[in-house]
Protein backbone atom coordinates (compact mmCIF):
# COMPACT_ATOMS: atom_id res chain seq x y z
CA UNK A 1 0.00 0.00 0.00
CA UNK A 2 1.39 3.40 -0.98
CA UNK A 3 1.16 6.17 1.58
CA UNK A 4 2.92 8.88 -0.34
CA UNK A 5 3.25 12.33 1.21
CA UNK A 6 5.26 15.42 0.32
CA UNK A 7 7.37 16.92 3.11
CA UNK A 8 9.72 19.88 3.34
CA UNK A 9 12.63 21.21 5.39
CA UNK A 10 13.29 24.96 5.54
CA UNK A 11 16.88 26.06 6.09
CA UNK A 12 16.68 29.59 7.45
CA UNK A 13 18.58 31.74 9.91
CA UNK A 14 16.76 33.13 12.90
CA UNK A 15 17.32 36.87 13.42
CA UNK A 16 18.71 37.19 16.93
CA UNK A 17 16.55 39.28 19.30
CA UNK A 18 13.93 39.84 16.58
CA UNK A 19 11.19 37.17 16.28
CA UNK A 20 8.90 39.52 14.33
CA UNK A 21 11.41 39.92 11.50
CA UNK A 22 12.14 36.19 11.56
CA UNK A 23 8.43 35.40 11.22
CA UNK A 24 8.37 37.27 7.91
CA UNK A 25 10.95 34.82 6.57
CA UNK A 26 9.17 31.85 8.13
CA UNK A 27 5.88 32.75 6.49
CA UNK A 28 7.59 32.98 3.09
CA UNK A 29 8.94 29.43 3.42
CA UNK A 30 5.70 28.01 4.79
CA UNK A 31 3.85 29.38 1.78
CA UNK A 32 6.50 28.03 -0.58
CA UNK A 33 6.29 24.58 1.03
CA UNK A 34 2.50 24.57 0.84
CA UNK A 35 2.62 25.61 -2.83
CA UNK A 36 4.89 22.61 -3.46
CA UNK A 37 2.23 20.33 -1.94
CA UNK A 38 3.98 19.65 1.36
CA UNK A 39 1.86 18.33 4.23
CA UNK A 40 4.63 19.16 6.73
CA UNK A 41 7.46 21.70 6.85
CA UNK A 42 10.24 21.62 9.46
CA UNK A 43 12.25 24.66 10.61
CA UNK A 44 15.54 24.70 12.58
CA UNK A 45 16.31 24.88 16.28
CA UNK A 46 15.80 28.32 17.86
CA UNK A 47 14.42 29.83 14.65
CA UNK A 48 12.30 32.26 16.68
CA UNK A 49 14.45 33.84 19.35
CA UNK A 50 17.71 32.94 17.64
CA UNK A 51 20.72 30.83 18.48
CA UNK A 52 23.40 33.07 20.07
CA UNK A 53 26.39 31.20 18.68
CA UNK A 54 29.65 32.67 19.94
CA UNK A 55 28.11 34.80 22.71
CA UNK A 56 29.42 34.23 26.23
CA UNK A 57 26.93 36.40 28.19
CA UNK A 58 29.85 37.67 30.24
CA UNK A 59 30.18 34.44 32.19
CA UNK A 60 33.19 32.57 33.50
CA UNK A 61 33.24 30.16 36.43
CA UNK A 62 32.27 32.12 39.54
CA UNK A 63 31.63 35.45 37.84
CA UNK A 64 29.08 37.23 35.62
CA UNK A 65 29.40 40.74 34.20
CA UNK A 66 26.78 43.51 33.97
CA UNK A 67 27.28 43.57 30.20
CA UNK A 68 26.54 39.84 30.03
CA UNK A 69 23.37 40.30 32.06
CA UNK A 70 22.31 43.02 29.63
CA UNK A 71 22.92 40.64 26.72
CA UNK A 72 20.76 38.03 28.43
CA UNK A 73 18.05 40.67 28.94
CA UNK A 74 18.01 41.28 25.18
CA UNK A 75 17.84 37.54 24.57
CA UNK A 76 14.95 37.26 27.04
CA UNK A 77 13.11 40.08 25.26
CA UNK A 78 13.57 38.24 21.95
CA UNK A 79 12.03 35.00 23.24
CA UNK A 80 8.34 34.16 22.85
CA UNK A 81 5.45 33.07 25.00
CA UNK A 82 3.42 29.94 24.20
CA UNK A 83 0.66 30.78 23.52
CA UNK A 84 1.41 34.27 22.26
CA UNK A 85 1.09 36.47 19.16
CA UNK A 86 3.78 34.55 17.27
CA UNK A 87 2.12 31.19 17.86
CA UNK A 88 -1.25 32.65 16.87
CA UNK A 89 0.25 33.81 13.57
CA UNK A 90 1.73 30.37 12.88
CA UNK A 91 -1.57 28.65 13.69
CA UNK A 92 -3.38 30.94 11.25
CA UNK A 93 -0.85 29.94 8.57
CA UNK A 94 -1.32 26.23 9.30
CA UNK A 95 -5.10 26.63 9.08
CA UNK A 96 -5.04 28.73 5.92
CA UNK A 97 -2.62 26.50 4.02
CA UNK A 98 -3.62 23.10 5.48
CA UNK A 99 -0.01 22.36 6.40
CA UNK A 100 1.66 21.21 9.61
CA UNK A 101 4.59 23.33 10.81
CA UNK A 102 7.40 22.21 13.11
CA UNK A 103 9.59 25.05 14.35
CA UNK A 104 12.26 25.63 16.97
CA UNK A 105 11.71 28.57 19.33
CA UNK A 106 13.17 30.09 22.47
CA UNK A 107 10.25 29.96 24.89
CA UNK A 108 9.69 31.78 28.17
CA UNK A 109 8.46 29.35 30.83
CA UNK A 110 7.97 31.26 34.03
CA UNK A 111 11.27 33.04 34.54
CA UNK A 112 13.33 30.48 32.59
CA UNK A 113 14.09 30.26 28.89
CA UNK A 114 13.62 26.90 27.18
CA UNK A 115 14.77 25.63 23.80
CA UNK A 116 11.48 24.31 22.43
CA UNK A 117 10.06 22.68 19.31
CA UNK A 118 6.44 23.41 18.43
CA UNK A 119 4.19 21.48 16.04
CA UNK A 120 1.25 23.37 14.56
CA UNK A 121 -1.49 21.35 12.90
CA UNK A 122 -4.44 22.67 10.88
CA UNK A 123 -7.58 23.28 12.90
CA UNK A 124 -5.89 22.53 16.23
CA UNK A 125 -6.30 24.94 19.13
CA UNK A 126 -2.74 24.90 20.50
CA UNK A 127 0.65 23.69 19.27
CA UNK A 128 2.20 20.44 20.43
CA UNK A 129 5.21 21.28 22.64
CA UNK A 130 8.55 19.55 23.13
CA UNK A 131 11.12 21.17 25.44
CA UNK A 132 14.75 20.20 25.04
CA UNK A 133 15.75 17.79 27.79
CA UNK A 134 19.49 18.39 27.75
CA UNK A 135 21.05 21.69 26.75
CA UNK A 136 24.66 21.13 25.71
CA UNK A 137 27.72 22.79 27.27
CA UNK A 138 27.28 26.59 27.54
CA UNK A 139 23.61 26.30 26.51
CA UNK A 140 22.99 25.23 30.12
CA UNK A 141 23.71 28.79 31.25
CA UNK A 142 20.88 30.30 29.20
CA UNK A 143 18.29 27.50 28.88
CA UNK A 144 16.44 25.34 31.37
CA UNK A 145 15.89 21.58 31.21
CA UNK A 146 12.70 20.03 29.82
CA UNK A 147 10.99 17.13 31.56
CA UNK A 148 9.39 13.90 30.39
CA UNK A 149 5.94 15.39 29.90
CA UNK A 150 6.75 16.79 26.43
CA UNK A 151 8.38 13.75 24.83
CA UNK A 152 5.29 12.48 23.03
CA UNK A 153 4.72 11.96 19.32
CA UNK A 154 1.79 13.65 17.59
CA UNK A 155 -0.34 12.68 14.61
CA UNK A 156 -0.29 14.89 11.52
CA UNK A 157 -1.63 14.50 8.00
CA UNK A 158 1.90 13.61 6.91
CA UNK A 159 2.38 10.91 9.55
CA UNK A 160 3.30 10.48 13.21
CA UNK A 161 5.76 13.25 14.14
CA UNK A 162 8.33 13.22 16.92
CA UNK A 163 10.60 16.18 17.73
CA UNK A 164 14.15 15.70 19.04
CA UNK A 165 16.26 18.85 19.23
CA UNK A 166 19.94 18.98 18.23
CA UNK A 167 22.16 16.93 20.59
CA UNK A 168 19.17 15.30 22.27
CA UNK A 169 19.56 13.04 19.27
CA UNK A 170 22.63 11.60 20.99
CA UNK A 171 20.58 10.40 24.00
CA UNK A 172 20.03 6.66 23.29
CA UNK A 173 17.26 6.31 25.89
CA UNK A 174 15.30 9.19 24.35
CA UNK A 175 15.67 7.64 20.92
CA UNK A 176 14.26 4.35 22.21
CA UNK A 177 11.31 6.18 23.78
CA UNK A 178 10.53 7.84 20.45
CA UNK A 179 10.93 4.61 18.48
CA UNK A 180 8.60 2.86 20.92
CA UNK A 181 5.88 5.40 20.11
CA UNK A 182 6.03 4.46 16.44
CA UNK A 183 7.54 7.72 15.21
CA UNK A 184 7.35 7.95 11.43
CA UNK A 185 8.67 11.47 10.78
CA UNK A 186 11.63 12.20 13.05
CA UNK A 187 11.97 16.00 13.12
CA UNK A 188 15.46 17.11 14.19
CA UNK A 189 15.73 20.90 14.42
CA UNK A 190 19.41 21.78 14.89
CA UNK A 191 22.25 24.25 14.53
CA UNK A 192 24.87 21.52 14.10
CA UNK A 193 26.32 22.07 10.63
CA UNK A 194 29.03 19.41 10.70
CA UNK A 195 29.33 16.40 8.41
CA UNK A 196 29.18 14.17 11.49
CA UNK A 197 25.66 15.45 12.17
CA UNK A 198 24.45 14.27 8.80
CA UNK A 199 26.04 10.88 9.49
CA UNK A 200 24.09 10.78 12.76
CA UNK A 201 20.84 11.59 10.97
CA UNK A 202 21.43 8.71 8.58
CA UNK A 203 22.14 6.40 11.52
CA UNK A 204 18.95 7.41 13.37
CA UNK A 205 16.83 6.92 10.26
CA UNK A 206 18.36 3.47 9.76
CA UNK A 207 18.20 2.48 13.44
CA UNK A 208 14.61 3.68 13.94
CA UNK A 209 13.40 2.79 10.43
CA UNK A 210 11.80 6.23 10.15
CA UNK A 211 12.12 9.28 7.92
CA UNK A 212 14.40 11.95 9.40
CA UNK A 213 13.85 15.61 8.57
CA UNK A 214 16.75 17.66 9.90
CA UNK A 215 16.51 21.44 9.55
CA UNK A 216 19.66 23.45 10.29
CA UNK A 217 19.97 27.21 10.53
CA UNK A 218 22.04 29.14 8.00
CA UNK A 219 23.71 32.32 9.32
CA UNK A 220 27.12 33.97 9.19
CA UNK A 221 28.16 31.52 11.94
CA UNK A 222 26.18 28.41 10.92
CA UNK A 223 26.73 26.75 7.54
CA UNK A 224 23.48 24.77 7.18
CA UNK A 225 23.45 21.21 5.88
CA UNK A 226 19.76 20.32 6.20
CA UNK A 227 18.77 16.84 4.98
CA UNK A 228 15.84 14.49 4.53
CA UNK A 229 16.73 10.81 5.03
CA UNK A 230 14.87 7.57 4.27
CA UNK A 231 14.27 4.68 6.72
CA UNK A 232 17.18 2.88 5.05
CA UNK A 233 19.61 5.74 5.69
CA UNK A 234 19.60 7.14 2.16
CA UNK A 235 19.68 10.93 1.77
CA UNK A 236 16.58 11.87 -0.23
CA UNK A 237 17.20 15.63 -0.27
CA UNK A 238 20.22 17.75 0.64
CA UNK A 239 22.53 18.42 2.22
CA UNK A 240 21.71 22.05 1.58
CA UNK A 241 24.85 24.17 1.97
CA UNK A 242 25.79 27.73 1.18
CA UNK A 243 22.52 29.55 1.78
CA UNK A 244 18.96 29.55 2.94
CA UNK A 245 16.46 27.45 1.03
CA UNK A 246 13.83 24.75 0.98
CA UNK A 247 14.18 21.01 0.54
CA UNK A 248 11.06 19.25 -0.75
CA UNK A 249 10.64 15.56 -1.43
CA UNK A 250 7.97 12.87 -1.69
CA UNK A 251 8.11 10.04 0.84
CA UNK A 252 6.26 6.74 1.07
CA UNK A 253 5.34 5.93 4.67
CA UNK A 254 4.83 2.32 3.56
CA UNK A 255 8.63 2.01 3.53
CA UNK A 256 8.62 2.06 7.34
CA UNK A 257 7.06 -1.36 7.97
CA UNK A 258 9.21 -2.76 5.16
CA UNK A 259 12.24 -1.59 7.11
CA UNK A 260 10.90 -2.98 10.39
CA UNK A 261 10.83 -6.41 8.71
CA UNK A 262 14.39 -7.10 9.80
CA UNK A 263 15.05 -4.37 12.41
CA UNK A 264 12.50 -3.16 14.96
CA UNK A 265 14.61 -2.00 17.91
CA UNK A 266 11.68 -1.73 20.32
CA UNK A 267 9.89 -4.77 18.90
CA UNK A 268 11.33 -8.11 17.81
CA UNK A 269 14.92 -6.79 18.13
CA UNK A 270 14.55 -5.50 21.71
CA UNK A 271 15.18 -8.55 23.93
CA UNK A 272 12.90 -7.44 26.83
CA UNK A 273 13.96 -10.53 28.78
CA UNK A 274 17.37 -8.84 29.19
CA UNK A 275 16.85 -5.09 28.75
CA UNK A 276 14.20 -2.63 29.92
CA UNK A 277 13.78 1.15 29.96
CA UNK A 278 11.70 3.11 32.48
CA UNK A 279 10.43 6.51 31.31
CA UNK A 280 8.84 9.10 33.61
CA UNK A 281 6.43 11.21 31.56
CA UNK A 282 4.96 13.20 34.47
CA UNK A 283 5.45 16.97 34.62
CA UNK A 284 8.10 17.83 37.20
CA UNK A 285 7.15 20.68 39.54
CA UNK A 286 9.36 22.07 42.28
CA UNK A 287 6.47 23.30 44.45
CA UNK A 288 3.88 20.69 45.34
CA UNK A 289 1.07 21.92 47.54
CA UNK A 290 -0.52 19.54 50.02
CA UNK A 291 -3.71 19.92 51.99
CA UNK A 292 -2.46 18.86 55.43
CA UNK A 293 -6.00 18.94 56.84
CA UNK A 294 -6.90 15.80 54.92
Amino acid sequence: MSLRKTVAVAQVGGILFNPAATLVKVEQYVREAAAAGAALVVFPEATLGGYPKGMDFGAVVGRRTPEGRADFGRYWDGAINVPGPETSQLQVLADELSISITIGVIERVGNTLMCTALVFRPETAEPHIHRKLMPTACERLIWGFGDGSTMQTVETAAGRVGCVICWENYMPALRLHMYNQGVQLWCAPTVDDREMWRTSMRHIAYEGRCFVLSACQFTDAIAGGSVIVSPFGDILAGPLLGGEGLLVTEIDVAAIPQGKFDLDVTGHYSRPDIFSLEVDTKPQTFIREKDLAK
